[in-house]
């Protein structure tokens, strides 16, 4: 039996076909080839096209099908990843209302903080685990605000997977673990948060039905089969945000475990088996794909908008390297850049930062002693000692991380990266075969009931094991704690 994922990014949309009987991945896409567009009309705002995603989608499945060729009518099921926190509205017609807000957009966050001071920071932390911030919730009520037009006309909000589904299946569904990504979920009374929605005047008819992440969510209509040229009825039996699902993708699923990416965004994400928050909501907590009644399973989640893209950025700047290249100038340059250093908070309001956007920032630059080698050291150092501040964290959250998995892809396939991190944060990195899309369909065979949670991690590969090294940490604490002390200055 075989099964797809679809992983859909802010950057480009994946797709993968596994062999569910044993556990390998025999086809992968992405599409497209070079990254989508993000619209930024003004400083703050992040917006895409969520039919564009769409298209992206039948584009990756033809580059399945064109890799290997089976019965679709043995596809026994569909899962879906999806970019967390985005914001889709449609109408009555199930036609879109204006561009997704998504996950990296910061237009909402005094929205979200006033609602936190309104409510009261303590009933956010308790019922909530969060605050409010710049998340689905606060996103629709900033349309309630200045889009009356637009809201007036809504029939249903989204996060970005339940658009997807609603294309795979004309059914407009949503889950508890997305609910609490959009901070609509009442923790404490295990509940639509009935108080943010009426705070916010918002008619709790715009959510949609809850589904289980696991099961089948409806089925593929003749429409979107013919538009994937896959077999009607396949149904749809998982979905979840990309960071659960990334933690799902790595075997993820007990408390003290943690998974991490390094993307457009880097993120750790670690299990929890108690409701716990941050008191500045500085990291977040959602529910966990593997929660269930008999076992409390929360994840707490940090992340670093200014990862990857600082990287990506740096490349396009410099404009005759590749990632490879940048890598191999950087490790040519010892720890600390030579007294170099960059903060990489340019891409939106940090949550880590108290939802602050304080613009990405060299310091110490010294136009005799530095170069591009120092340059694009310090921008991986910075990346990492900013997930670190988000790690610091969590550990006064009870989360002790010794031990992080991630997939060998984007930023972790720099070795110097790798270093970095292992003795930065002072743990070890595991690196698989596996990517969101793998998640997402082995999800999708575990919804379909096909496998169970053990057998569905079958044909994952531990690729490297990355132990932190008592005489770099030495190196790297010294660095980062000049690097704290910066930052600190500017919070």
């Amino acid at each position: 039996m075989y099964f797809i994922g679809y992983d859909i990014g802010s950057s480009s949309i994946k797709a993968a076909l596994l062999d569910a009987d044993s556990g390998r991945c025999i086809a992968s896409a992405i599409s497209p080839s070079r990254e989508m567009a993000i619209q930024v009309p003004y400083k703050g705002w992040a917006e895409q096209e969520p039919e564009s995603w769409w298209r992206e989608i039948i584009a990756a499945t033809d580059l399945l099908r064109q890799q290997v060729r089976i019965d679709s009518s043995a596809i026994g099921g569909i899962g879906i990843a999806y970019q967390m926190h985005g914001l889709v509205c449609v109408d009555k017609q199930q036609q879109v209302l204006r561009p997704a807000i998504i996950w990296c957009d910061s237009r909402a966050v005094h929205i979200g903080n006033r609602a936190f001071n309104a409510l009261g920071k303590q009933y956010c932390l308790d019922h909530l685990l969060n605050s409010p911030g710049n998340f689905t919730a606060s996103k629709l009520r900033w349309i309630y605000e200045n889009e009356p037009h637009i809201y007036e006309r809504i029939d249903k909000v989204m996060l970005p997977g339940d658009f997807i589904a609603m294309k795979l299946t004309g059914d407009i569904r949503t889950t508890v673990s997305g609910l609490s990504e959009g901070v609509l979920w009442d923790f404490k009374a295990n509940a639509i948060s009935r108080k943010l929605l009426d705070y916010y005047n918002i008619d709790e008819s715009l959510v949609p039905a809850i589904v289980p992440a696991f099961g089948v969510q409806g089925v593929l209509t003749a429409a979107a089969a013919e538009a994937l040229q896959l077999t009607t009825g396949i149904p749809v039996t998982y979905r979840a945000g990309d960071q659960p699902n990334n933690a799902l993708s790595l075997n993820v699923l007990k408390p003290g475990e943690a998974a991490a990416t390094a993307g457009t965004s880097g993120v750790v994400y670690a299990v929890h088996d108690k409701h716990a928050s941050d008191l500045q909501s500085r990291v977040n907590t959602f529910v966990h794909v593997s929660n269930d009644e008999q076992h409390l399973r929360d994840g707490v989640l940090m992340c670093l908008n200014g990862t990857g893209i600082a990287n990506s950025w740096l490349k396009n700047i410099l404009g005759d390297i590749d990632y490879a290249a940048m890598n191999s100038e950087a490790a040519a340059c010892t720890p600390g850049a030579d007294g170099l250093l960059v903060y990489p908070f340019g891409n939106g309001a940090e949550r880590i930062l108290g939802s602050r956007h304080i613009g990405a920032s060299v310091r110490y630059l010294d136009f005799n002693r530095h170069g591009r080698r120092q340059l694009l050291r310090a921008v991986q150092e910075g990346i990492v000692f900013g997930v670190n501040y988000g790690l610091e964290i969590m550990s006064a959250m009870d989360l002790k991380i010794h031990r992080v998995r991630a997939g060998n892809a984007n930023m972790f396939l720099s070795p110097l990266f790798r270093e970095i991190f292992a003795n930065t944060a002072n743990t070890v990195i595991e690196l698989y075969n596996t990517d969101g899309a793998q998640g997402a369909a082995r999800g999708a065979a575990i919804g379909a009931g096909y496998v169970n949670m053990e057998e569905a991690f079958r044909g994952m590969e531990r690729l490297m094991v990355v132990e932190p090294e008592a005489a770099l940490q030495v190196q790297y604490r010294d660095v980062y704690d000049k690097w704290l002390t910066e930052l600190r200055s500017k919070l």
